[in-house]
Order: C-alpha cells, then sequence, then structure tokens
C-alpha cells in the first residue's frame, strides 16, 4: 500500500509539474527530462528495495521543494544527524572556538624543591581529540610539560577530576542500542576522554617460545600496566590474539603469537575511562620529569582562590565539524553537542529545537542524541532539505557545505562515475538505515537533496541513492563555485574546507 501511495505520488509530480516559490533562485528547476530520468530511478529503485520505505526531498537554496516523495514521513535519520549537530554548535560557538582542558591549582610552589603545596584538578572540557595517536589535537603530555616549566616537580594528591559539563565521567548512552556496546564505534561518552575512548596495543613475540608477547607501543601512554599478560609465544607464524575486560577498568591479554609473526596490533573499547586516565595522567608526568605523591585524600585545606597551571586547547570547531562529518565521528558528534549545551543531558532537545527553528513551522522532527546512532531519533526529509537550505542564509554560516565530505574526496561511493567536488553530504548507515543528505552543484544553482531509506535492503539503497547523485551531477559543476552564486562569503575558506 505505501510503495503504490509513492508511486501515485510521483505520478502526480510528474503530471502537474511543481511549486514555484520564492525568488533567490527562481530560474532554478528540473527539467522535464531530469523529471523523467528521477520518475524512472524512483521506479527501479523501489522495485529493488519492496520491503523498505523512502522519503526524499530535492529543493533549492531557497527552499523550493522540486521532487519529493513522503517528504513529510518522519524517518531515522542515522548519522546525517551529524549535520545539525554540527550546525548548531557552530551557530552557538562560532566556528573558531576551541575546547580547554586545564589543570587548575589551589595552593603555592616552594621554590626551593618545586614541591606544589596545596591542591590541584584535571578540569575536563570533553575534548574528542585529547591525546589521541597519529591525529590532530592536544596531549596530556603538554599539559605535564607546562607544570615542569612552571617549575613544578612533585605533585601530591589524587587525580581529581571536574567538568564544565556535568559529572566528570563518561557512560555508555542510554539511547544507544545495547548491541553495539563494545564496538569501536560506540565508546563511552563523556568528559573523561582520551583517544576516543579506545586503546590500541601493538606487540611482537617473546624472545623465546612459552615466554609472553611484548609490548612495541601503546596508546594512551601508561595503558600498557593496565593489561594483564595471559598470551603466549608459539611456533611458527600465526597469531590469535584478544582483549578480555576485566572489573577493575583493565584487560587480560589471552591467545597466542607466533614466534614467526610480525607485529600484531588490536584495539578495545575503553570501558573505563576513568582508569585509563589515571594511568595516562601518571604516564604524562613521569616523561615530564615530575613525581607524583598518589596520597588517596587530596589537602584538606585548599587556598580558595585557583590558578590556571596549564591548559591545551582542541583544533577549531570547523576543523572539528569536517572530521566528525568524514569520519562519522560518533563520540565526537556527542561530545561537541554536551560541550555547546553546557551539559550532558539537555543536549538533543536543545539540538531539537535548533533545528525547528531554522527549518521553520514546517518541521518535523525529535533527536535523542548527537550523532544520530539511536535509532530513536526521527526526521522528515523535508525538514533535513529546508535546514540544509536555509542554515547557509545565516550570516556567517554561508559556508556550512563545505564542512562536509567531498565526492572524489571522501564518500567512497562516489569516488567515480562524476567530477570530483560535485558533491558535499553526510550519509547514515544502521542495520535497517540508509540515508544521504546534503548538496549537489548544477550550472543553474545548488540542489539540495535528503535521501533517506528504512528497511533491510541498505546496500541496495545506498547503490541507489549514489545512482540518483550521479544522475542529478551529471553537469560536472563544482559546488563552491555554484555556492558563491547561492550566498555569500563561501570565498573564504581554509585547504581544509573550514571557513
Amino acid at each position: 500500500m505505501r510503495q503504490r501511495l509513492a508511486r501515485t505520488l510521483v505520478f502526480l509530480f510528474l503530471l502537474s509539474g511543481f511549486p514555484r516559490q520564492g525568488s533567490l533562485l527562481g530560474a532554478q528547476a528540473l527539467s522535464p527530462a531530469d523529471r523523467e530520468r528521477v520518475g524512472d530511478w524512483f521506479r527501479r529503485s523501489t522495485a529493488r528495495t519492496p520491503d523498505g520505505q523512502w522519503g526524499i526531498a530535492i529543493g533549492t537554496m531557497d527552499g523550493r521543494v522540486l521532487w519529493s516523495v513522503n517528504s513529510e514521513l518522519e524517518m531515522i535519520p542515522a548519522s546525517t544527524t551529524k549535520l545539525f549537530t554540527t550546525g548548531f554548535a557552530r551557530a552557538r560557538a562560532g566556528g573558531n572556538a576551541r575546547i580547554s582542558t586545564r589543570i587548575i591549582g589551589r595552593g603555592r610552589l616552594d621554590s626551593t624543591n618545586g614541591r606544589w603545596h596545596g591542591g590541584w584538578y584535571l578540569e575536563l572540557g570533553g575534548d574528542p581529540t585529547l591525546d589521541r595517536a597519529g591525529r590532530e589535537g592536544p596531549t596530556l603530555r603538554a599539559l605535564a610539560r607546562q607544570l615542569r616549566e612552571r617549575g613544578i616537580r612533585v605533585v601530591e594528591g589524587p587525580l581529581v577530576l571536574s567538568s564544565r559539563t556535568g559529572p566528570a565521567a563518561s557512560h555508555y548512552p542510554t539511547v544507544w542500542a545495547a548491541d553495539y556496546a563494545g564496538q569501536t564505534y560506540a565508546p563511552p561518552v563523556g568528559p573523561v576522554t582520551l583517544q576516543e575512548n579506545i586503546i590500541s596495543l601493538s606487540l611482537r613475540p617473546g624472545r623465546d617460545v612459552g615466554s609472553p608477547p611484548r609490548f612495541v607501543w601503546a596508546f594512551p601512554a601508561g595503558v600498557e600496566r593496565l593489561v594483564r599478560m595471559n598470551a603466549v609465544t608459539v611456533g611458527g607464524s600465526r597469531s590469535r590474539l584478544s582483549l578480555k575486560a576485566d572489573t577493575d577498568g583493565g584487560w587480560t591479554l589471552v591467545g597466542s603469537i607466533g614466534i614467526n609473526a610480525r607485529r600484531y596490533g588490536l584495539s578495545a573499547v575503553a570501558h573505563d575511562p576513568s582508569t585509563v586516565l589515571v594511568y595516562a595522567w601518571s604516564a604524562a608526568l613521569e616523561s615530564a620529569g615530575i613525581r607524583w605523591i598518589k596520597r588517596t585524600e587530596p589537602p584538606a585545606n585548599w587556598p580558595a582562590l585557583p590558578t590556571v597551571l596549564a591548559k591545551v586547547e582542541s583544533p577549531t570547531l570547523d576543523s572539528l565539524a569536517v572530521e566528525i562529518n568524514r569520519r562519522s565521528l560518533n563520540i565526537g558528534a556527542e561530545l561537541v553537542l554536551q560541550w555547546v549545551a553546557a551539559s550532558q543531558t539537555s543536549g538533543p532537545a536543545l539540538l531539537t529545537q535548533h533545528v525547528r527553528e531554522v527549518a521553520g513551522p514546517q518541521a518535523r522532527v525529535h533527536l535523542v542524541d548527537g550523532s544520530g546512532l539511536s535509532e530513536l531519533n526521527r526526521m522528515s526529509p523535508l525538514t533535513q532539505m529546508l535546514y540544509l537550505s536555509r542554515y547557509p542564509q545565516l550570516r556567517g554560516a554561508e559556508g556550512f557545505p563545505l564542512l562536509l565530505p567531498a565526492n572524489g574526496l571522501g564518500m567512497r561511493g562516489l569516488r567515480y562515475g562524476m567530477s570530483k567536488g560535485v558533491v558535499r553530504a553526510k550519509t547514515g548507515t544502521l542495520d535497517r538505515v540508509a540515508t544521504v543528505a546534503g548538496y549537489l552543484g548544477r550550472r543553474d544553482g545548488v540542489l539540495v537533496i535528503s535521501l533517506m531509506y528504512n528497511g533491510r535492503r541498505i546496500h541496495s539503497a545506498r547503490a541507489a541513492q549514489w545512482e540518483l547523485l550521479r544522475l542529478l551531477g551529471a553537469e560536472g559543476v563544482d559546488l563552491g563555485g555554484a555556492l558563491e552564486n547561492s550566498v555569500g562569503g563561501v570565498s573564504q575558506r581554509g585547504p581544509d574546507g573550514t571557513f
């Protein structure tokens, strides 16, 4: 019944044409040939996905709908939610904002021996780039070096944590499916975050058969001290190693590694990020030549006035947005939302309200997280299209489309078959979801597209979505140039696509 209704809607659109509202790009439209090709595409796509549901909205940068099917149906958006999270964060904080991590002290330094007398604590901002191996971002070692540069040689007391968004802890979001727990794309979320709350190890065989494997490196630094060795070196070159989570926040390494094997790498979710942070901070202090006396209680009498002893900052919010959208980084989207909302709980409601304010009274949206990993999120294709068309019209947001991945430079499904830079879009994928939302350059302007499919045949649906983008983008017009004619100010952009 739903598919017959969808086909009827397409037929009516093909017969009657499309609304001609607005004046910003009044000449922009889909030609009769375009409409016929889109109609043919939709008939083929629904035939390949007979047990799913499609919602589609294709429009212009002034919000005119050119072609749609089930455009007001509330569907699961998956990771296209990240578009709206990054837009909301940028609207509130600005593209040059940074997330800080600080060491706050209350006491005094004894210059004779370098001992800090008093209390100190680590103030966490929820920076998703903190202490990452091989990626941009600040480090705990940089914090420790700043303490050393101040003349501090000895600190004492426990590692006290604080956060500007709420409790200084991280946990698995209750709105995410239980099946995702333990997967590296779904780590605990919260201000206590190092290396995206993933640990990575590299090991090599022991010196002899029967000896334990040896660490080559471990990230975050110091995490190797949390790994109990219950693995062994065996003859040959085959290896089977794995990590089992322990109740104390550490892991046990089990299995075997061949004496002739190359290095073996493995990763695991940091199921207790606070424990990892303690060991990583200890390693950072050691590297800076600072002695840490780990008493169980902080000093009783802290002076009232706090002092910033050390501070590091994330890359700019625009840079974070580019990475979150390109890598579809779930923890990054969640932490940015918590940070800009100054809360670990109110972000989704504020994000939902932001989308409604931008998209207008036709908005149909209910979001429970910032990443789109939850299947409880709902949004209509028309809402996505209206938001993406109207947000860049806001002052200072003209270059927002450039924060999205570009075909030919990302978006693996569109690396071939069309010119680079024609599409800037974000995909979303769950077990029963395949979505695409973004922008496409054409000679007469920019198309804003929302393609949503909820059903079992996500691979067929994704292939169909790529097919439509190639069809509509066959002119090969670079989106950056098309945007110059649609909204102002996008020429002032950096080499990484930020603006």
